[in-house]
């Protein structure tokens, strides 16, 4: 999809479809909108409700006089005030699927008098990349085409730069095809992505945006005592994997923030079988790794001043004849014990190996994501991830960057008391505890494992997987916190 910015009357630009926002408390129509046969329709339209200023609405109009375009889509935008990054997305995605069902040539896109036009143009960019591209990865034919060319109008009178506007462009599109790899990883069906196919992929995604990229064998992950990994994937035909991602954008002395995530390519629940209604979405459970990567294809591409590295644990978790048992205890890469009282709390077991690596190669800050916990759903719902920390100034980061984006995290406590349910009589530790507050105690299994280092954990189980299709989003992988992430790295990049 080309992508470009122009600086011209919408009423004559030359697309076959115009798509205009709407305000609740702007003007109805448009400014641009002058012809008095138009201006008197879309005023009807507008009093009778027919056309909605609501958020998620869109209707079509076909053929307007004074309107050079054939077809004209308005989209709520719903209060201007409100009107912020997350609704820039969500505007994108929602011409993305609305428009994308079947091969177009030219949108133009009316930039919205809202905000930092900069700012509202990256999103809407994001947006209509991931909108454009749909979850059927297995269909004989797509149910969704990229447009020829995607253009953003600025209409007369705008107050945006057309230079900053163009460089915010180019960025979204690298975060919005970032996205959409993490959904695509997510999505494919799990004998496509074994840990050792998923490694491969993630290697060659990862070669062709300029990252450093090393992959460990099962061999070589016994050789670094990554106990929890290889005791997870014990009960599976298919081998572990473990991908170290390197992007050195200060030089090779600079400091480095460490970003790690869960990759369970498929989740059965191993011998604490899980039922079969609650499998069906599990080849998901390798968002975590998935998002990671993806935000670091674009770190890459993006040429960020800042060190990062990515560290993906890859496993499939099943009940084959040596799947580890109730009971067995787990040697760490850290030299902790761990009892394995639930096979199914297994997220834990191989990201205790992962963030101890990590931890021994001195980051300045930790941040893993996992589909960890079913119990942070029910606490926060599908749409908000639980967020834990061990230090104040690093989860403010991680809360900061979400909010900058439009994606959702609330803070959970990590009070020492969650930690005494985990005692075990034989190990160090259990792997579960107290079915109380179950999202905090696996939040402090992971803390025995990050060496004191500033550290923050996203339990993303709900926002990673849609179970149903909305005007913002598809149903499968949503590709969340890819965005939050490059947030991140932008902000410690910033001298």
């Amino acid at each position: 999809m080309q992508i470009r910015i122009v600086a011209e009357d919408p009423a004559g630009a030359d697309v076959a479809w115009l798509v205009t926002g709407l305000f609740e408390d702007g003007p109805a129509p448009p400014a641009w909108v002058r012809e008095p046969a138009a201006r008197e329709l879309f005023a009807n339209l507008v009093e009778s409700k027919d056309l909605s200023a609501s958020p998620g609405d869109a209707s079509a109009l076909h053929g307007m006089s004074g309107i050079r375009a054939a077809s004209l889509l308005v989209a709520g935008l719903g209060p201007r005030e409100a009107f912020d990054a997350g609704s820039a997305f969500d505007l994108g995605v929602l011409v993305g699927k609305r428009l994308g069902g079947r091969p177009r040539g030219a949108v133009g896109l009316v930039l919205p008098e809202a905000g930092m036009p900069a700012e509202v143009a990256s999103r809407l960019v994001q947006g209509a990349i991931v909108g454009t591209a749909g979850p059927g990865l297995a269909k004989s034919e797509p149910a969704r085409y990229a447009f020829e060319e995607l253009r953003l109008i600025l209409p007369p009178g705008s107050t945006a730069d057309p230079a900053l506007v163009d460089r915010a462009m180019a960025r979204g599109a690298i975060v919005g095809r970032a996205i959409n790899l993490a959904r695509e990883l997510v999505n494919l069906p799990p004998a496509r992505k074994t840990p050792r196919l998923l490694a491969d992929r993630i290697r060659i995604e990862a070669g062709a945006a300029g990252l450093e990229v090393e992959v460990w064998d099962e061999a070589r992950i016994r050789r670094e005592r990554f106990g929890g990994l290889l005791g997870v994937a014990a009960g599976s035909d298919e081998p572990p994997s473990f991908v170290t991602l390197h992007w050195n954008g200060a030089g090779p002395e600079a400091p480095h923030l460490a970003l790690v995530g869960k990759g369970v390519t498929f989740d059965s629940g191993g011998l604490s079988l899980k039922p079969s209604a609650s499998m069906e979405d599990m080849k998901a459970d390798m968002s975590g790794a998935a998002i990671v990567a993806a935000a670091m294809t674009a770190i890459a591409r993006l040429r960020l001043p800042v060190n990062v590295r990515g560290y993906l644990a890859l496993v499939e978790n099943m009940s084959g004849g040596r799947a580890m048992k109730l009971g067995d205890v787990l040697s760490m890469r850290n030299g902790k014990t761990v009892e394995v009282m639930n096979t199914d709390a297994e997220g834990r077991l191989i990201l205790a190996d992962a963030l101890s690596f990590a931890a021994e190669q001195a980051p300045t800050r930790m941040v893993d994501l996992a589909t960890l916990t079913g119990s942070c759903v029910v606490a926060l719902g599908t749409k908000v991830a639980g967020l834990f920390a061990n230090d104040d100034e690093t989860a403010e980061l991680v809360r900061e960057s979400a909010t900058a984006v439009g994606e959702r995290v609330w803070r959970l406590p990590m009070d020492g008391d969650f930690r005494e349910s985990l005692k075990s009589p034989v190990a160090d530790l259990k792997n579960v505890g107290s079915k109380w507050g179950g999202a905090i105690v696996a939040a402090k299994f992971l803390e025995e494992f990050v060496g004191g280092r500033p550290w923050a954990h996203l339990d993303i189980a709900g926002p990673a997987w849609a179970e149903s299709d909305s005007p913002a989003r598809d149903a499968g992988g949503t590709g969340c916190f890819v965005r939050t992430l490059v947030r991140m790295a932008e902000e410690a990049g910033e001298p």
